[in-house]
């Protein structure tokens, strides 16, 4: 389970990197995700692959309701499974940028632990402080065992929810930070106390639509409050070791049947594959042949 930290990256990643990153900013940009716990790359998508996908989630949430509770946000939009919802999101599921980072620090055998998008609609308020693995029950400080995506689809800024993050935060303990996620968060509805719960240390990730943020799993952080009049929306991708149960169940989540049509890197990242030397197996198989 050891993370591979400092390790020179591939030349394939090097290669896939090239149409964003130098090989000196892709490396600047590895070492800070793995020390300060983030980075931003800014202008990865284009405006007509921005406006893509915010047409099929519009189609979307017009239709679903808003969040249930302070963690997801009460005047927030929510939605899960977006594969189920449309192939399209393959392309930024196994996005080249994204896919360098979580092989580079998870191993070719990772996985999809999440893929969600975020809508915060004027009014909206911080969320708890919280981390992308913390379902992985191993204490803090411990190694790599997510990376998270963020693609902006609006710009993101101060005024408009920024995510807000805690640099470093990863070798620190839960215990170290005020306002954190708990259980009750979950069914309660009411906003929370936005002065108990700042944090002099934050940062806001300020980025212009078709940006990306890379984060460790571990990187405490937050959906910040939207002062403005205009929503702001991302979409997170989320990847686990290959050893690690994914947040959401990809296998169920994305019919089979729909499965079968995407590219082999998106059917991998979904569990039709194996984490050596045999997990993942089904009936003593290769788990991609239940696709065939």
């Amino acid at each position: 389970m050891t993370a591979i930290h400092h390790a020179t990256p591939s030349s394939e990643h090097v290669q896939a990197v090239s149409p964003w990153l130098t090989q000196e900013a892709f490396l600047t940009a590895l070492r800070d995700v793995h020390d300060c716990g983030y980075a931003v790359i800014k202008n990865v998508m284009n405006e007509s692959e921005v406006e893509a996908y915010r047409k099929v989630l519009h189609a979307h949430m017009d239709q679903s309701p808003t969040g249930r509770n302070v963690f997801e946000g009460t005047r927030s939009h929510r939605l899960y499974a977006l594969l189920a919802k449309s192939p399209m999101f393959a392309d930024m599921i196994q996005h080249p940028l994204a896919m360098a980072f979580a092989e580079h620090f998870l191993g070719s055998s990772c996985l999809l632990s999440a893929c969600l998008s975020i809508n915060l609609h004027p009014g909206e308020t911080e969320q708890p402080w919280h981390t992308d693995d913390s379902h992985i029950s191993i204490p803090q400080p411990h190694d790599i065992f997510g990376i998270s995506a963020f693609w902006a689809l609006d710009d993101t800024d101060e005024h408009n929810g920024a995510t807000e993050i805690l640099p470093f935060s990863h070798r620190w303990t839960g215990s170290e930070i005020e306002g954190r996620l708990n259980d009750a968060h979950f069914s309660q509805r009411d906003d929370l106390d936005a002065k108990a719960t700042q944090n002099s240390a934050a940062v806001k990730a300020q980025m212009p639509a078709g940006s990306v943020m890379i984060m460790r799993g571990d990187t405490w952080h937050r959906g910040g409050a939207n002062h403005s009049e205009q929503d702001r929306m991302i979409v997170t991708p989320q990847y686990c070791a290959g050893w690690a149960r994914p947040l959401e169940t990809m296998l169920l989540a994305v019919p089979p049947e729909k499965a079968a049509n995407f590219p082999k890197r998106t059917q991998e990242l979904l569990g039709y594959s194996i984490h050596t030397p045999f997990m993942g197996y089904v009936d003593g198989m290769h788990p991609s042949r239940v696709l065939q």
